[in-house]
This record gives C-alpha cells, sequence and structure tokens, in this order.
C-alpha cells in the first residue's frame, strides 16, 4: 500500500513538473526566429492601417500628413494669386497633391509588405529593446531607396491622374512669364513622392508605439509573447 501511494505521487509529482515545464516555455523568452516574426507582425499591422487610412478619400488632406507646397513654390503661388485665372492656384494643387497621395496608398501595401518580409534575423533583439520606433526606423532605412523607386511611378501616375503636373507646368510656365522674377521648376513628383513616404512611415511609427506601449494592441500570442520581453 505504501509502495503504491509512493508510486502514485511520483507519478502526480512528474506530470506536475511537466506541466510546470510547458507553462515556463510558454511563458519564456522568445526566441531570436519569434522575435523577427513579431517585429514583421507588427509592422504589418502598422503598414495595412497606415494604408488603409491614408489612401481613403481625403486621408492624407485631412490628416497630420497632410502635403503643403514646398517652401520654394510658395513664392510661385503668391505671385500666381493675383494673376487672374489663377487666385486659387495654392488650394488648387494642394487638393491634387493629396489625392494623388491618397491614390498612390492603395498600392503602397504590398511594397511595403513585401519589404517587411524580407527583413532578416539581424539586429532583432536590438530592434525589439530599442527605442519605441525603432522597428519604423530599421525598415525606413533599409527600405527607403527601393521604396521610392517602386513608389515614384506610382505617384506621376497618380499625379497625372489629377492633372497635378499639367495643372502645375501651366502655373509655372505663367509665372516664369512674370517680369524679372527667378526662374522656377521644381521636381513636383519628387517632392510628392518624399511627402506620401514620410507620411506612411509616420502611420507606421504610431502603431509600432502603440503596440510597444498599450498591451491590449497585441492582438496575437506571438505579439504578446514578443513584446513582453520588451516590458520587463
Amino acid at each position: 500500500m505504501w509502495l503504491r501511494s509512493a508510486f502514485l505521487l511520483s507519478l502526480l509529482l512528474l506530470s506536475s513538473c511537466d506541466i510546470l515545464q510547458e507553462v515556463q516555455s510558454s511563458l519564456g523568452d522568445p526566441s531570436v526566429t519569434e522575435i523577427a516574426q513579431g517585429l514583421k507582425e507588427a509592422l504589418s499591422i502598422g503598414v495595412s492601417k497606415g494604408s488603409d487610412e491614408l489612401s481613403k478619400d481625403k486621408g492624407y488632406f485631412e490628416s497630420p500628413y497632410k502635403i503643403l507646397l514646398p517652401v520654394e513654390a510658395r513664392k510661385v503661388t503668391d505671385r500666381l494669386s493675383k494673376v487672374p485665372g489663377f487666385s486659387t492656384v495654392e488650394n488648387e494643387i494642394i487638393k491634387k497633391l493629396n489625392q494623388a497621395a491618397e491614390d498612390a496608398a492603395k498600392s503602397a501595401k504590398p511594397i511595403f509588405l513585401d519589404a517587411i518580409k524580407a527583413m532578416t534575423f539581424e539586429d532583432a533583439t536590438n530592434i525589439l529593446l530599442g527605442a519605441d520606433n525603432a522597428a519604423t526606423e530599421y525598415l525606413e532605412g533599409a527600405t527607403t531607396r527601393p521604396l521610392y523607386d517602386e513608389f515614384q511611378p506610382v505617384i506621376v501616375n497618380s499625379l497625372n491622374k489629377f492633372n497635378a503636373i499639367e495643372y502645375w507646368e501651366k502655373a509655372i510656365t505663367t509665372y516664369n512669364k512674370i517680369p524679372f522674377v527667378d526662374q522656377v521648376n521644381p521636381r513636383l513628383d519628387d517632392y510628392v513622392t518624399n511627402q506620401a513616404l514620410a507620411g506612411m512611415f509616420g502611420m507606421v511609427e504610431l502603431e509600432e508605439k502603440k503596440i510597444r506601449s498599450d498591451v491590449g494592441a497585441r492582438t496575437s500570442q506571438l505579439l504578446k509573447k514578443v513584446f513582453a520581453k520588451q516590458d520587463s
């Protein structure tokens, strides 16, 4: 009887140890692979939300990332506002620039997601334990150039779709005919592309900070496990 009780107790202890090990394993530090996967998931969420929000009608125009005219273009619109037919030139061109960015943002998501998938394990832990925008900065540094090359033609097509380039060329041509002004011909597509990307990265950064600081924003077990390491 005593031997039987001892045997059952041993089984109970072994079973308890197994359960404890499983719990500890599930709550343990994430592996490098899990960290990389968690960061990719967090960035994917940020990119998806950012792209969806900014691609809406007036998504850029009514956001903190509204695209305004470059400084050098303001002198053009200020002078042209007194020319018949161009009194509202600044408002019109700003509207068209933001429409182009909103239109292009629809095509941005797959480009960003492909870049996120290509992220390696290198520096994954440092990114996790870095600043609250470390993952966004990593993504920006690693992908801005290729993203620009992919995004810029989309912006050009969008600018043409809303007649922004044609409208701006007419404005510049009219401005350059004004006596004694310095000739101006800024690259509108380059400026809008950079501003649109800055807005997209801004949205990604907001989502990253939310996931880092708000436990409720961690919508999967992987995110909870990975960012729990950051919390500790």
